[in-house]
């Protein structure tokens, strides 16, 4: 008896040390597998749809979803990330030729002269756009690597997404059936948790893509009424950055206020702020929440913590793992409560 619990022990540590292990292997691609996970899930109907089409070839059909994934997720992204590195290079040669240096320098030390008599400062600030410019392709130079390995990094990790996305969409249903077959609960108790998390996975992303695309066609609206240039390609922008925790539109609203102050639209500015803090913020917080809530089932107040406390938790993807772990605790609370009343009726 005392051989066999040692047996069972030594395989308890071994087993915990080797998951530990293979997690450190698995950890810098957490972020791409969970995101092919979570793909896999909402593109379910996608993949259903190609295998009827190619009369039941999963490799193809699953080739046919990744392929969709690509065209229609990846490759807009990628074009748009094309259009801003282009749109940044005219803005350095408008800088850098006629004089536009000197013209900003000028607008810009005009602005803190008018900021410095509203408010009196006791440091003296002055801008010199030569300096700045000269600094910060010094900064570039240095962080160049990294700068680099992160690209790559970044590369690596959509390939990894592509490749675990297409295996998920051939091995899905296999690997649903051995974590069924490896939990100890009942069957129907593990059917009610992926039931569970399948409908929160969707509700969550489709409510984010949906607050993401209203929040960035208001952007656009805004930059046009504004008078600030290629508000299409800059609401598109913004329907992308809407999507990063912690950042969101104000990555592309913030500049758009700068470029208007500093052309001498300043009351086009305060207009875009306003704009900016009512009529896109409020989305977010307003309809984010009750989207999430008519597919969870769950309180919209609820969903807005998770969201908030995922984010501060994960990360950027904890806009997503939030509101999955409130809805897996509710799940498994049910499934508590099941198991308790069939205990005490026997």
């Amino acid at each position: 008896m005392n051989h066999k619990k040692s047996e069972l022990y030594f395989l308890l540590i071994l087993l915990v040390g080797i998951a530990l292990l293979t997690y450190f292997i698995f950890k810098p691609f957490l972020y791409a597998l969970i995101l092919a996970v979570l793909f896999a899930t909402v593109l379910a109907p996608v993949y259903k749809t190609a295998l009827r089409i190619t009369g039941e070839r999963k490799g193809i059909a699953a080739l046919l979803a990744t392929a969709f994934v690509l065209i229609v997720v990846i490759v807009p992204i990628s074009f748009l990330g094309i259009q801003i590195f282009q749109e940044a290079t005219q803005l350095y040669s408008s800088l850098t030729q006629n004089g536009g240096a000197t013209t900003l320098s000028s607008t810009i030390q005009d602005g803190l002269n008018y900021v410095k008599e509203l408010i009196p400062f006791p440091v003296e600030f002055s801008f010199d756009f030569d300096q700045y410019l000269k600094s910060g392709l010094i900064w570039l130079i240095q962080y160049l690597g990294p700068l680099l390995a992160n690209i790559a990094k970044g590369i690596l990790g959509v390939f990894i997404f592509l490749m675990a996305l297409y295996y998920l969409f051939i091995d899905g249903p296999r690997l649903k059936a051995a974590v069924m077959a490896l939990s100890p609960l009942q069957d129907i108790h593990d059917k009610t948790i992926f039931n569970t998390l399948a409908l929160a996975i969707n509700s969550v992303m489709r409510g984010s893509i949906t607050v993401a695309l209203i929040q960035g066609f208001l952007t656009a609206i805004g930059f046009a009424l504004f008078g600030v240039p290629n508000a299409t390609l800059w609401g598109s922008v913004a329907a992308i950055a809407a999507l990063i925790p912690g950042i969101g539109t104000a990555l592309v609203l913030l500049p758009g206020v700068l470029f208007l102050f500093l052309s001498g639209e300043t009351l086009f500015a305060v207009g875009l702020l306003v704009w900016g803090v009512i009529a896109v913020g409020m989305v977010d917080n307003l309809l984010g929440p009750k989207l999430v809530e008519r597919g969870m089932k769950l309180h919209s107040f609820l969903i807005l913590l998770s969201i908030l406390g995922g984010i501060g938790f994960f990360g950027p993807l904890g806009l997503l793992l939030g509101p999955l772990v409130l809805s897996l605790l509710f799940a498994l609370i049910e499934i508590y409560f099941t198991i308790s009343k069939v205990r005490k009726a026997n």
